[in-house]
């Protein structure tokens, strides 16, 4: 599992001229899975993304949580951050998930921040999606965890 994790000022996702997910300050989460993952890796994910400290307290150190700031989540799927482009000038996508093995997961991820008590929006899986993201910071983590 990958996700690219950019902390926000705002963020939302669109299908065309249609708004299906927006949050302000929080998380925007590109997340990507491989044949291989399993419930577990998207509970340590998860229980990773609640508990990080990336928020500025009273004196601007990263000290603070998502639930601390009052924060959400807008998670997005991503096959292609498993795209490899080390040979030729088009990816292969062979070592993503295929969508029988990735929706039930990227939907328990999407669960698993909920039942942390995080208000979470999502995109649709899938879909052709236009993200606008205002990266906060800059602060942005690249987190991978696999079986």
């Amino acid at each position: 599992m990958r996700v690219v994790l950019q902390r926000v000022s705002r963020a939302s996702v669109s299908i065309g001229a249609s708004p299906v997910g927006r949050i302000e300050t929080g998380f925007c989460l590109l997340v990507g899975f491989t044949h291989s993952d399993t419930p577990a890796v998207t509970e340590w994910m998860a229980e990773k993304i609640a508990g990080l400290r990336v928020f500025g307290d009273a004196e601007g150190k990263l000290n603070l949580a998502l639930a601390e700031v009052g924060g959400a989540v807008l998670v997005v799927s991503q096959f292609t951050l498993y795209g490899d482009a080390a040979k030729g000038r088009r990816p292969s996508f062979i070592d993503a998930a295929r969508p029988e093995v990735a929706v039930p997961l990227y939907e328990g991820f999407c669960e698993q921040l909920r039942s942390r008590g995080l208000t979470v929006a999502t995109g649709e899986f899938g879909a052709m999606m236009q993200v606008e993201i205002h990266n906060d910071g800059p602060v942005t983590l690249i987190l991978e965890r696999s079986v």
